[in-house]
């Protein structure tokens, strides 16, 4: 099965409202929790990016964190949990063998990789390298399993945990084998704030198989790039937990890897492991330092580093929860030719202005479309789509786009896509979408699926989620 970041002929919580804005927000961000996140103006589209190769938790005190003592540059509002691991003197790594799970995007405030951060550190040494989906360098696409193997760079091996996902539709964690002689594995991933990107997946299996197997697990954190405040969209049903549903949290979850991987270490049920290895398991949470939740990316003062193949900007991945479900199934195709991925829609036999009004009819609060040609140099054609704009960022819920898109779909084929589906391909987009009784609602009732009741009812839920999430917050 595709992953929703995948090639562009395929689909690869709680809106907080607005109490303050951003100036206020700016100047006493102590209460950024209780705010919500300020307006974005109506902008031209971007233009297109370049092709980038490719039940109750145990006390938070079983969590080791390291204590901050930084004063804020306004040159640098961020310090990355690499950043702040090499300014103490990688003092938690100290006298230990290590291993690492990373990937591209895995470097400091100045663009250096972790790899080579770690490789140079005085006292302490990297034995093993772990990589994820798309592997160590990029190098391989969405979707594409790949074995164990020799990294020449470097002189290590390369353990995959993306290596059986089509076959079972599960994925390898680190065995025993794999963490001889290793005393921490560190995982430095950035993820981009939405439940089915598989990097959060890839962080809850390094942390099962270290914790079956007695090794400490050190996580760098990162931004989420949504912020800390946003939250929205389905909650996953617990029959759909896979690679791509690894947190029964709701689509855009408003968490850090590190508050993340408190939340597998605390909470019992997210582990796949027995919960006495759970409990006696080992994890350092390295915290970032200046970053508050209401912080979105640009706010970081980071340069983005693609994550995937298909999220090469941060516009991507804000567009990333309003289009990949919409266009996994139904007909709906996202980004426009190879370009604008995420933000660009279409479908194929409705003209661009009836799909046009129809998402204008819509009247979803906080976005807005506009037309968008692009020259598409294997046709010699242009091509057509709308791209989908944030107009006020307090007011844009991110997966409301993607659930109005599944319900036109029904309209314009009358025969309802989504009841035609084999047991697979219901699976396929369930492990994604999250909710079975969305899935039957629209496969029943077709374009008459009333997605603004689903709507509130997740608001309200999710509402509820966040006061729960509060407890493994490491940043107000």
């Amino acid at each position: 099965m595709k992953r929703l970041d995948d090639a562009p002929s395929r689909a690869d919580k709680f809106s907080m409202p607005r109490f303050l804005s951003r100036p206020l927000r700016r100047t006493g961000f102590c209460a950024a929790a209780l705010v919500g996140l300020a307006a974005c103006s109506a902008t031209p589209p971007p233009a297109p990016p370049p092709q980038v190769a490719l039940p109750t938790p145990k006390p938070a005190a079983a969590v080791t964190q390291v204590a901050p003592r930084w004063i804020p540059d306004p040159s640098h509002p961020v310090m990355l949990g690499i950043d702040v691991l090499e300014s103490e003197g990688f003092g938690v790594l100290r006298g230990k063998s290590i291993g690492l799970l990373t990937h591209p995007a895995g470097v400091d405030v100045h663009g250096m990789s972790t790899i080579d951060i770690l490789r140079h550190a005085p006292g302490i040494r990297l034995t093993a390298l772990f990589s994820a989906e798309h592997g160590l360098y990029g190098e391989y696409a969405a979707g594409v399993n790949y074995p164990d193997r020799f990294d020449a760079r470097t002189g290590l091996m390369v353990h995959s945990l993306y290596n059986g996902i089509k076959i079972d539709g599960v994925s390898n964690r680190p065995t025993k084998a794999q963490l001889k002689g290793i005393d921490a594995v560190v995982i430095d991933l950035q993820d981009i704030g939405s439940r089915s990107y598989s990097f959060i997946g890839a962080m809850k299996l390094c942390m099962e198989g270290c914790f079956e197997n007695g090794v400490e697990v050190i996580v760098l954190d990162r931004p989420n790039p949504l912020s800390g405040l946003k939250v929205d969209g389905p909650p996953l049903d617990p029959q759909w937990m896979s690679h791509v549903g690894a947190f029964r949290v709701p689509y855009v979850h408003g968490l850090t890897m590190g508050e993340l991987a408190r939340m597998a270490k605390e909470a019992p049920g997210i582990l796949n492991i027995p919960d006495s290895m759970r409990v006696k398991g080992r994890l350092t949470v390295v915290p970032m330092r200046g970053w508050r939740r209401w912080m979105r990316w640009p706010d970081t003062g980071l340069a983005w580093v693609p994550t995937s193949p298909y999220i090469p900007d941060f516009s991507s991945v804000e567009g990333y929860p309003m289009t990949g479900l919409g266009c996994e199934r139904g007909g709906f195709k996202n980004g426009i030719g190879s370009a604008y991925p995420f933000r660009g829609i279409s479908y194929h036999g409705v003209r661009l202005e009836a799909l046009e009004k129809e998402l204008q009819a819509l009247r979803l609060p906080g976005i807005g479309f506009r037309r968008v040609s692009v020259f598409d140099p294997k046709t010699g054609r242009p091509e057509l789509g709308l791209y989908v704009e944030i107009t006020d960022w307090d007011l844009w819920r991110p997966t409301e786009l993607s659930l109005q898109l599944m319900r036109l779909a029904c309209k314009f084929d009358a025969r309802n896509p989504f009841a035609s589906l084999n047991p697979t391909e219901v699976r396929g987009l369930l492990i994604y979408l999250g909710s079975t009784q969305f899935y039957n609602d629209l496969a029943i009732h077709g374009a008459r699926v009333d997605v603004e009741a689903y709507v509130r009812e997740w608001q309200a839920k999710n509402e509820i989620y966040q006061q729960q999430s509060r407890r493994y917050w490491l940043y107000n």
